[in-house]
């Protein structure tokens, strides 16, 4: 048997958190391997975040069309050629995919070995049959779509976010099981790229954020056509010649969604299942591997960061991770997570993004608390983009420290920012109402939001005296 490579840095799995370490170790300084099994890039670039962004902008040029009318120019409905759609989608995919190549990595100096990786003991990973001992391991394997035991399901055919960006064909009516966020995301691209929609979701569409801002995004998908099943349990799927019959029940009754595709986007899995854990020493349970603030395992040689180790499913999430480690493995410094400013956006139209506590967490942690509005239809930019519906809803503390914030808006991810920052450094509510933005620009809004903190205070009875005060020492 030939000897085992021996590295400083081994990475198991090439998605953007993989990648991240593996980069950042190597121009460091750091011996680095990175094992791949797939596509380099991982989810985000090849079926998750990169097309899905691409289909849901190709879908916005199509609503464009369709709404001209608003604008003085002659709507129509848009002639859609799904396969060039397609193609739009892997155009962007392969203009990005040169940044995650082997090419690139190896050029940094990373030693690249595509291959399925797999602990055979808690210090050796073998990879397609070459074995790997390192002072550190990281494991970045990221998760898949997760696919329930729904009867019949097996025996039907489904996309995930895996596959559905393969397919040339417009679907006539689509069916999406899952009103999370990567089924209202595709829901409303489809929709509007000319597709019927129907979308079937066991709780409430968008169950973990803001009631109050989902109420806008799904009024948004109602108005466009799309069918939205809330509450509704998924009995039953199969193919009855050719049509799509998904089976559905609510408050014990049932009724029949039929068409002709089917979309399952019902959460998502870690992959763990081929990499040996048991061998390795390191515990894990189905939401994925288990870490400290760390984000060490139970084998202190390994980390894990991304999806696999559970909880929050971003990019960027992945991102921050791997800094993270960096700065634990390389240079030893205690660094931990800390999830309090970790934004989240879904990309429907409009946008909801969120960050920090919600007002029914801010509530039960602080008790009395301050909750701050300000409505897209009091914004002059919006009205420019005829696109009135929305909102800011901000929340503070009694003494006004920003706790969290929502925006449903157009580009509401990137909106969502300031407050992301004022969170981070736990500012007061006042660091946003003395901002100086732009005029006009969507972002005012926040700006609103944060200066009505003040207003029961500035035009209450104490100042209209104090004013009245001093203007009789006025010349």
């Amino acid at each position: 048997m030939a000897q085992p490579l021996n590295t400083d840095i081994c990475v198991i799995g090439g998605g953007s958190g993989g990648l991240s370490v593996a980069a950042a170790a190597s121009q460091m300084g750091a011996k680095t391997i990175l094992i791949e099994k797939g596509k380099m890039g991982g989810d985000c670039l090849n079926y998750g975040c990169v097309p899905s962004k691409s289909l849901i902008s190709a879908g916005k040029v199509a609503a464009t069309i369709r709404r001209a009318g608003q604008f003085g120019i002659e709507a129509q409905e848009p002639a859609v050629n799904f396969s060039q759609v397609h193609d739009h989608v892997h155009d962007v995919i392969a203009s990005i995919a040169p940044l995650d190549s082997v090419e690139r990595f190896t050029a940094l100096g990373v030693d690249v070995h595509q291959a399925s990786a797999k602990f055979v003991s808690p210090q050796e990973v073998d990879a397609g049959g070459t074995r790997i001992t390192a002072k550190r391991f990281v494991i970045a394997t990221g998760s898949a779509p997760a696919v329930p035991p729904i009867p019949g399901l097996q025996e039907t055919p489904f996309w995930t976010n895996d596959t559905v960006f393969d397919n040339r064909e417009k679907p006539d009516h689509l069916i999406v099981i899952g009103g999370g966020p990567i089924g209202l995301e595709l829901a409303q691209a489809f929709r509007n790229l000319g597709s019927e929609v129907s979308v079937v979701e066991m709780l409430e569409p968008l169950a973990k954020e803001d009631p109050e801002l989902v109420g806008v995004v799904t009024a948004s998908l109602r108005r466009s056509g799309a069918a939205i099943h809330a509450l509704s349990k998924v009995v039953g799927v199969r193919n009855h010649s050719g049509e799509i019959v998904v089976e559905i029940e609510r408050d014990g009754h049932s009724q029949e969604v039929r068409g002709t595709h089917l979309i399952v986007a019902a959460g998502r899995i870690p992959n763990i299942s081929e990499l040996g854990l048991d061998e390795a020493g390191i515990r894990y349970s189905r939401q994925g591997i288990e870490v400290d603030r760390s984000l060490r395992t139970t084998n202190r040689r390994v980390y894990a960061i991304g999806d696999v180790a559970g909880g929050l499913q971003f990019t960027h999430v992945a991102n921050y991770h791997a800094g993270i480690v960096i700065r634990n493995a390389l240079f030893r410094l205690p660094a931990k997570v800390d999830y309090a400013a970790i934004p989240r956006t879904t990309y429907t139209d409009p946008e909801l993004a969120q960050v920090g506590l919600s007002e029914e967490e801010a509530r039960e942690r602080h008790g009395e608390i301050r909750v701050l509005r300000w409505p897209l239809s009091e914004n002059d930019r919006a009205h420019t983009e005829r696109h009135c519906d929305g909102l800011v809803k901000a929340i503070t503390t009694k003494r006004g420290r920003v706790l969290g914030a929502g925006i449903v808006a157009p580009g509401a991810g990137d909106l969502i920012q300031p407050w992301v920052l004022a969170i981070s450094k736990q500012l007061k509510i006042g660091a946003l109402a003395g901002m100086v933005v732009t005029y006009p620009t969507l972002s005012e809004i926040s700006k609103r939001a944060a200066g009505s903190y003040y207003v029961p205070s500035l035009f209450g009875k104490k100042t209209r005296r104090l004013v009245r005060f001093l203007m009789r020492f006025t010349t």
